[in-house]
């Protein structure tokens, strides 16, 4: 508990001290994100927050995790700089859409093949139980890619991308503290203290923001903590207070946000005959500022959402897998639809207005 403590307090202050310098580097340096058609701020932003919340988060987890306990550190660790690496070159000099992808998938590679952050089970979804290894090992590295991708997605407005990471990775990290897994509890708090530092300079006015440095990171932390969520439930016995019947759909729950508006977003797209990664304002994020909220409270709105579905799976965990997932998907698309059809109605009610 007190390294858990620490590592949180650490993480959080190297990042809270650190985004100053960092803000005023990236200004004399001219490394700034400029406003655009698409872009949501209209002043020219810093945007390497991300190397912030990566200095305080990596130092935290080195200094404190039980490392007797942790034999697969060292390679997790290895995944984080190539995510970092990746992020940096982007949010400096953008990159190619294939070269960011093959660096993913080389950083998934390694937590699957020597972290051993794979999925092994689909826990009796679909009737499936044990996965064979050239199923697992595929469906683990796609699962990772996605998170990352998801958390890289919608970071589009003030606040929100870190917001849901904090949200994640604490909620995540407590259920690891309560079984006693403290390496992974480290690590979720390391980066829960980064992120919260970070957000005193992110919420609006936007001094900074995290870039593809930070997003990917998020990313990709949030899911080996999801993967090895699902994974270490196998371990507990089923008279655990802490078993849960339907692990697969309740971590789907806590991770609803970008996983789902990522998997709208794309089945939109490609039902529009247009590329999955063709990019538009089509995020739940961008529907809400459309609909007039300011930043700040779609964010607000958003993470609110979030954290009444993670009750929700919680509280509903014993219905079955299935009958889970089929409730939270449902419900969140009636959310989104009710809110893609209200913006549309707006937007029709404007344009009349317009043309009168």
């Amino acid at each position: 508990m007190p390294d858990i403590i620490l590592a949180f307090i650490t993480a959080f202050t190297l990042t809270y001290f650190a985004i100053p310098s960092i803000i005023n580097i990236s200004t004399v340096k001219r490394l700034m994100d400029e406003p655009g058609e698409r872009r949501s701020h209209t002043v020219s932003t810093p945007s390497l927050g991300g190397v912030g919340i990566f200095a305080g988060m990596i130092f935290s987890i080195v200094l404190w995790t039980p490392f007797m306990h942790f034999g697969d550190l060292q390679y997790i660790l290895c995944a984080f700089i190539i995510i970092f690496l990746i992020g940096v070159k982007d949010d400096i000099l953008p990159m190619s859409p294939r070269n960011k992808m093959i660096g993913e998938v080389l950083a998934a590679s390694i937590l699957v093949f020597k972290s051993h952050v794979k999925l092994t089970s689909f826990h009796g979804l679909f009737g499936i139980y044990e996965l064979p290894e050239f199923v697992a090992v595929p469906l683990s590295i796609f699962t990772i890619i996605v998170i990352i991708n998801a958390f890289n997605l919608i970071d589009g407005i003030n606040g929100l991308s870190g917001s849901i990471g904090v949200l994640i990775s604490a909620t995540l990290g407590y259920w690891f503290f309560l079984v006693t897994h403290y390496e992974f509890a480290v690590t979720a708090f390391s980066l829960t203290g980064a992120l919260i530092a970070f957000l005193k300079y992110n919420y609006t006015p936007a001094k900074i923001f995290m870039g593809d440095t930070g997003s990917l990171l998020v990313g990709l932390v949030c899911s080996i903590l999801a993967i090895k969520f699902i994974e270490l439930h196998n371990l507990l016995p089923t008279e655990s207070p802490f078993y849960l019947k339907s692990v697969p759909a309740v971590a789907i729950g806590i991770l609803i946000l970008p996983l789902f508006d990522t998997l709208r977003v794309f089945t939109t797209r490609i039902y529009q005959g247009k590329s999955p990664f063709y990019p538009d304002r089509s995020h739940i994020h961008h529907l809400l500022i459309d609909s007039g909220l300011t930043h700040m409270q779609a964010t607000y709105l958003l993470v609110a959402v979030n954290i009444l579905f993670i009750l929700m799976v919680f509280s509903l965990q014993s219905i079955g897998t299935l009958p889970l997932l089929i409730l939270t998907l449902g419900l969140a698309a009636l959310l989104s639809g009710l809110l893609y059809f209200s913006v549309q109605r707006k937007k029709a009610r404007e344009a009349k207005s317009a043309s009168s």
